[in-house]
């Protein structure tokens, strides 16, 4: 509701300083009414009253000189390392464009958006006023009070011009909590286009990499461990109230379709050529890597002229072929609540440029994140990057990232850790069991 009362007085405001901008036309001009053809002889008997409206100037002027205080202060910005100093320019520059956000400065601090919930949920009141953060963390900032929900004025305009996904990852029920920042929070496949003759099939990039004495990485945790149970069909998801509380666990994973994924995840770390693991600063000789867009330049420099991308590759258990799946994801952009209205204000205007097509465009251009702004997605650049060409063809297979309990997370390291260790070899009755016991402790953390 202060929201609401905050931008009908913020409207009025920009009303009264209209009628101040015609405050020096002459009273005839202010007088449309006496221009009328009919009644035009008792106008003329009438002129004291004509005059009315420029006795009355002065309450007009009085009235423009008391807009909303919007006050004054300092707004501290959360966001990635690499992204500090565009931020801050850009967020300078939105400030200095309206005489209204004079009184407020900027204070742009590198948290990352693995680290930003974790901070503020520990204490709202000493984070960040705006703040980056990844999707899956939503419904916690919530729970937390961390999150105020997009300013209305601003609502309509932010699901009209982003991506559809990215829209839903920023809603908590059927309230939307956040501005949409990037599409690009996914994984496909990087490759040697030297050594991978095929990236098409799992078994085809295996059998390349061995043949070379090359590495094939991927990390199987719970992040991408999903790509084979999606892809065989299985589902895992959370339902979550209004308050970011989960509510039911939708899940199937104890089922034909969830030993088939599992075959596969075993039989791919059965390989020689297979490595835990996606970071590709960490990885060595390695001739294809999953990894996502963050990794795109540190790759690039590794593989050089082979330097290739694609979409994930299918993989075949039991004579059957499956497209790999996976969760593609987003990084939003939260305004904290504010006791005061001014700087409530301020911050949803500077976060909705800081998440606008112009801006959006600007930061690819920078340092390569991918838009969610449809418009911005567009653009002649953005479909021109390979990895980002790779990821959008990726994107059909997937499903939108929600929001998880943390305790999954850590159940599906553990998984990843028996299928490269304990499961190798291991019957489908084993496997079966398994993977009974994995959905139950998952469904059991939806109270």
């Amino acid at each position: 509701m202060k929201k609401k009362v905050l931008s009908l007085m913020l409207t009025g405001v920009l009303a009264a300083s209209m009628l101040t901008g015609c405050g020096g036309t002459s009273p005839a001009a202010e007088t449309p009414a006496a221009e009328t053809p009919a009644p035009a002889a008792e106008t003329k008997e009438e002129a004291p009253a004509a005059e009315a409206p420029a006795a009355e100037e002065p309450a007009a002027e009085e009235t423009a000189e008391a807009p909303a205080d919007l006050g004054s202060g300092e707004i501290k910005i959360w966001v990635a390392d690499n992204v500090v100093d565009f931020t801050k320019k850009q967020a300078e520059s939105f400030l200095a464009s309206d005489p209204a956000y004079s009184g407020y400065t900027v204070l742009v601090e590198p948290v990352g958006e693995g680290d930003a919930a974790g901070n503020m949920i520990t204490d709202v009141t000493a984070g960040a006023d705006i703040y980056g953060f990844a999707q899956d963390q939503i419904a916690r900032l919530v729970s937390a009070g961390a999150l105020e929900e997009v300013e209305p004025s601003n609502a309509a305009k932010v699901e009209s011009e982003n991506a559809a996904g990215v829209v839903n990852a920023a809603k908590v029920g059927n309230t939307l909590y956040a501005y949409p920042m990037t599409a690009d929070n996914g994984y496909f496949l990087y490759y040697d286009k030297s050594v991978v003759t095929d990236p098409s099939t799992i078994e085809g990039v295996i059998a390349d990499c061995e043949a070379a004495g090359k590495n094939f990485y991927m990390d199987l945790g719970g992040w991408y461990q999903v790509a084979y149970f999606f892809g065989t069909g299985c589902t895992l998801t959370y339902d979550t109230d209004d308050d970011g509380n989960f509510t039911a666990c939708n899940m199937d994973y104890d089922s034909d379709k969830g030993l088939a994924a599992l075959k596969g995840l075993v039989q791919l770390t059965s390989s020689k050529s297979f490595q835990q693991g996606s970071s590709a600063g960490d990885a060595v000789n390695y001739a294809a890597i999953v990894d996502g867009t963050w990794d795109a330049g540190t790759i690039q420099e590794t593989l050089g002229d082979n330097y290739a991308c694609a979409k994930l590759p299918t993989f075949t258990v039991d004579g059957q072929t499956y497209q790999m799946s996976g969760f593609n994801g987003c990084k939003l952009l939260g305004v904290k609540p504010q006791e005061d209205e001014g700087k409530l204000a301020v911050c949803d205007a500077l976060a909705d440029f800081l998440t606008s097509e112009e801006v959006q465009l600007a930061r690819y251009n920078e340092v390569g994140w991918g838009p969610s702004n449809i418009a911005a997605q567009g653009s002649d650049a953005v479909k021109a990057d390979p990895a980002l060409s790779a990821l959008a063809e990726q994107f059909a297979y997937t499903i939108p990232q929600g929001n998880y309990p943390g305790d999954y997370w850590s159940l599906a390291e553990s998984l990843r850790d028996s299928i490269i260790g304990e499961y190798q070899g291991a019957d489908d009755a084993t496997l079966q069991a398994a993977l009974k016991s994995f959905q139950d402790s998952c469904i059991s953390y939806a109270k």
